[in-house]
């Protein structure tokens, strides 16, 4: 049974790449493919620099290890093998996503996916995920400026509705929790491939796995206590 809604949390904003689903193998892969090919070498310190970077930051990356097209040319390129390896590949979504985003869903707080992905790969995520999970959908190629600026994060307030602080955003890689803590929303990191120690996050979890709305209203609850005795 799920508790009344304590005051503040008016919205939940996810991450995509790392956090809702484990698709950073295969960005790692086509990054690394890619560069091959163009006789270039690349390593995995190398791809894990360009996580939670926006893709056009990425490709210029690339470009710089010997790739030679132009940066959307690497950017679709990458998209649609990524894309071809999630829908071949296994179930992809982390544990306890879909578990919290159902939970989410019946207490009726507002949800938003904010990736740096292209809107079109972001679509193939959530329509595996079985239910209408998300209110919003940003892809990065709907923003002004990519992560780790705080520009999702606002826009997805903003088409909710909602102040960032009534906000709590969940990542998984160092850009994109800074932008989240920039933002102003309670920023809870669940890391996975890089830690996420110092970085600024309101809270650190392991894993979202027997997790539900009432966990993600405690934090903020907590939070915004905090923020109460600090401005007392």
């Amino acid at each position: 049974m799920t508790s009344p809604a304590l005051p503040g949390l008016a919205a939940v904003l996810w991450d995509m790449d790392g956090t809702l689903v484990d698709t950073e193998p295969y960005w790692m892969a086509a990054e690394g493919e890619l560069v091959e090919s163009f006789g270039g070498m690349w390593t995995h310190e190398m791809a894990l620099g360009l996580v939670g970077s926006g893709l056009e930051d990425g490709a210029r990356v690339l470009q710089s290890a010997g790739v030679r097209m132009a940066e959307e040319q690497i950017v679709q390129w990458l998209t649609d093998r990524v894309m071809e390896g999630i829908v071949d590949g296994p179930d992809p979504f982390r544990p306890g996503a879909r578990g919290l985003l159902r939970s989410l869903k019946d207490a009726g707080i507002p949800t938003a996916l904010v990736t740096m992905s292209r809107r079109r790969m972001a679509e193939v995520i959530v329509d595996r995920i079985g239910f209408d999970a998300f209110d919003i959908v940003l892809g990065g190629d709907d923003v002004t400026r990519p992560k780790p600026f705080p520009d999702p994060y606002l826009q997805a307030c903003e088409a909710l509705g909602v102040e960032p602080a009534q906000a709590v955003a969940i990542e998984d890689s160092v850009n994109g929790l800074r932008s989240a803590v920039a933002s102003g929303a309670v920023s809870l990191g669940v890391p996975l491939a890089l830690s996420l120690e110092g970085v600024g996050a309101h809270e650190l979890w392991p894993t979202l796995d027997g997790r539900d709305a009432d966990d993600l209203r405690a934090l903020h609850a907590r939070h915004a206590a905090r923020e109460e005795r600090t401005r007392a």
